[in-house]
Parts: C-alpha cells; structure tokens; sequence
C-alpha cells in the first residue's frame, strides 16, 4: 500500500512539473514575440527618420550626420614652486638663442598656471579630404595653432596637407605641448625655432615606399614667419624635407630615425637647420615599455653684418629616457645641453659672464589614473638663463595636470 502511495505522489508531481514547464515555455513565447514587435517598431521609426532626412537634404547623396566633425579639448595647469621670482624669471635670457624678456608660453609664474586651453576639430569633408583644426586659448590669447585639409586617397602612397600646420621636421617639432614627455621644450628647440615651434602656412608632401620596413620622405614650402631663425617675409621662404625609417628588430624592439633639414631667409640673410633624431621602444610586456628618444639639431644662420660674429654657428641635444611601468605609472628622465655657441653672446649676457656649458636636467613621476587624465611631478635644475646679469642655477618643482575631453585621436609613436 505504502509503495503505491509513494509511486502516486511521485507521479503526480512529474505532471505538475510538466506542466510548469510547459508554462514556462508559454511565458518565454509570449516573451519573445513581444521583443519581435518592439524590434520590428522601431526599425520602422529609423528607416521612416532616415527617409525623412533624405529628403530633407538637397543633395540626397548622403547622411549629413556622419560627416559631423569630432570635436575634443586639452586643458593644462599647473602649480610651481621656483627659487626666482615671477618679475625676475619673466627678464630672463638665454645666450646666443633667446633675448630678455621671451615670450613664456607654459608654467611661467610660481604659484598657479592655467597655461592653455586646446579646442580641436577633425572631420572627415568627402572621400577625398579631411580637415583639422586646432586652436589654442591661453589667458591673454586665442590663435589657430593648426588649420589644415589633408588629401585622403592619391595614388602612389602620397599625401598632400594645406594650410597652417606644425612642420614635420625632426621628432618632437610636430607634436602638441600635451603629448610631450616633458612640460618644456628641449632648450635647443627653443633657442632655434621659440616656444611655438616651426608652424607656418604651407604645402607639405608625403610619400611613403612601398618596402618592408616603414620609409618615409617629405618636403614643405612654407611662409617662414618664425622670426627665431627665418622671418623674411617678403615672400613665402622657408623649405622643409625630411628622410624617416622605422625598423623592428624584434617583435619586442623597434627603432625609428630620421633626417631633417630647413632652408629660409632671415632679414640678415640665410638661415639652415639640421636635425638628426632616434627613438628606441622596448616593449616589456603589461603596459611596460621603455623608450629611449634624442634629437641633435644645428643652426648655421647669418646674422646683423654690424656683430663682431656675423655667422651664427650653433649646436644642441636632448636626450630623455621614459619608463612606462604599467598603464597607470611612468617616469622619466631628460638632459638638455647646448654643445655649439658660436655667436654674439654679449646680445644676451653680460661681458665677463660664462655662457658655456649651458644645460639643464629634469625628472619626473607621472600618473594616469585614466587614458584621458594626467599628473605629473617634475624637478628641473635649469643652468641656461641670465637673469639679472648673472648665470642662475634655477631650482624649479613642479605639479602639472593636464585633462583631455571629448574625440581625440591617437598621439604619434
């Protein structure tokens, strides 16, 4: 009697479970259908906006919409400590390079800084072009830093850009304050091109050959209104070209280099620049990477025919090692050093003062708690300045945050 209870009970409960799960097959059904219809709805809604912006469009050949430009914004502080005052580093001079009272772009006052704010713009204008445009806002300023079309499909690998854009000459020139390794520029690159590098109306073109490892070559006419080492301007006059490689030793190891030259015309006569650069990447594994990067240039410019030294021959180097110890973690290190200064110093620096030997050394800490977000920790001991007639060992720390917002693209390798 017991066993056919016990075989009733069991088999009352496998009908209730089938018929559970057929409910539940039911429900999911139901389900289902209903996602269908709600799926089926609003493609509807989007082929009937769609439809309506076609014909809406005079052109009717495509979507406005997609052609909307990509639109990002760099902000940059800083917070310093110097052991030179504001009014006295703001007189400072740089021998052979950099008369009193330079233009200070970036990090100029102890205390606070808002260097810069950086509005970018990117779109792409129809299958041919695409246009930038880059303009720079500091407190006392806004000027179009870059302004450019650059071509989208010519045949042979070349490439064509117009407009108002940072020279492609030597490693560092092209790329935006933010993207440096550092916070200022190499003194070399100040001393011959000024705090806002070689960036001119021009033509530029590229072409990049057809072979295993990566070669490129450029040339660039160019307006020469940089009045460091170019700036006659009665007619466009300064004359860019370029060699650069890229190399893989290993799939862990890659090294790009190059040459660059500059051609232009200064009030006193002519100016040309040479430039050699070499980068070294060494991939660690996790985010981890080392990169060793230096540049030499040299500048051979005419100067005032009244100066006891009428031909300016000038030299320098950076050199800079970057340890990227994961994704959020880096630090570094960089030495600059003028190692040519053939000029009249006396321009610049007192009779008497040594104006050899001018160097300056910078550490640093960096933390990116995002891809878009940045602090970083500088000490530099800067031994190039003349500031009150005397040759200053400048002590200078320094937290600098830079945050960027919105479409940005990819920084250069």
């Amino acid at each position: 009697m017991k066993r056919i209870v016990s075989l009733s009970l069991i088999a009352s409960a496998v009908l209730f479970a089938e018929s559970d799960v057929e409910q539940l097959k039911l429900e999911v059904q139901k389900l289902q259908e209903k996602v269908q219809n709600i799926e089926m709805k609003n493609a509807q809604k989007e082929q009937e906006t769609l439809d309506a912006k076609v014909a809406n469009d005079s052109s009717s050949s495509f979507s406005q919409t997609a052609y909307l430009p990509d639109i990002g914004l760099v902000l940059d502080m800083s917070a310093l400590s110097r052991d030179v005052n504001n009014s006295a580093y703001a007189h400072q001079a740089m021998p052979g390079f950099l008369q009193s009272d330079p233009e200070l772009p970036f990090n100029k006052d102890r205390g606070f800084n808002l260097n810069y704010a950086e509005l970018s713009m990117h779109s792409v204008v129809d299958p041919y072009f695409d246009v930038f445009a880059v303009f720079h806002i500091s407190p006392d300023s806004i000027e179009i830093e870059e302004a450019y079309v650059k071509t989208r499909a010519l045949p042979y690998s070349l490439l064509v850009k117009a407009g108002k854009f940072k020279s492609d000459f030597g490693r560092l020139n092209s790329k935006h304050q933010h993207s440096w390794a550092f916070s200022s520029q190499p003194l070399i690159y100040a001393g011959v091109f000024g705090p806002d590098g070689m960036s001119d109306p021009g033509v530029q073109l590229q072409w990049i050959a057809p072979t295993r490892t990566y070669l490129m070559a450029g040339v660039e006419a160019m307006q020469g209104t940089n009045t460091q080492s170019f700036g006659d301007l009665q007619s466009n006059n300064l004359y860019v070209g370029y060699l650069k490689s890229s190399v893989d030793l290993s799939d862990d190891i890659s090294i790009l280099g190059g040459f660059s030259g500059a051609s232009g015309k200064n009030p006193y006569g002519k100016t040309n620049v040479y430039g050699a650069d070499l980068t070294i990447r060494a991939e660690l594994g996790n985010y981890s990477s080392l990169i060793w990067q230096s540049e030499y240039l040299k500048r051979n410019k005419d100067a005032d025919p009244t100066l006891a030294i009428t031909k300016e021959k000038q030299a320098g180097i950076y050199s800079e090692l970057i340890y990227n110890i994961n994704e959020n973690w880096a630090m570094g290190a960089r030495y600059d050093r003028i190692l040519e200064n053939h000029a009249d110093v006396s321009l610049y620096a007192p009779v008497g003062i040594n104006t050899n030997n001018l160097d300056r050394t910078t550490m640093m800490l960096e933390y990116k708690p995002f891809e878009f977000s940045r602090l970083r920790v500088e000490y530099t001991n800067d031994r190039s300045k003349i500031i009150d007639n005397q040759r200053k060992d400048i002590q200078e720390v320094m937290l600098n945050l830079t945050i960027e917002a919105g479409a940005h693209g990819a920084h250069a390798y």
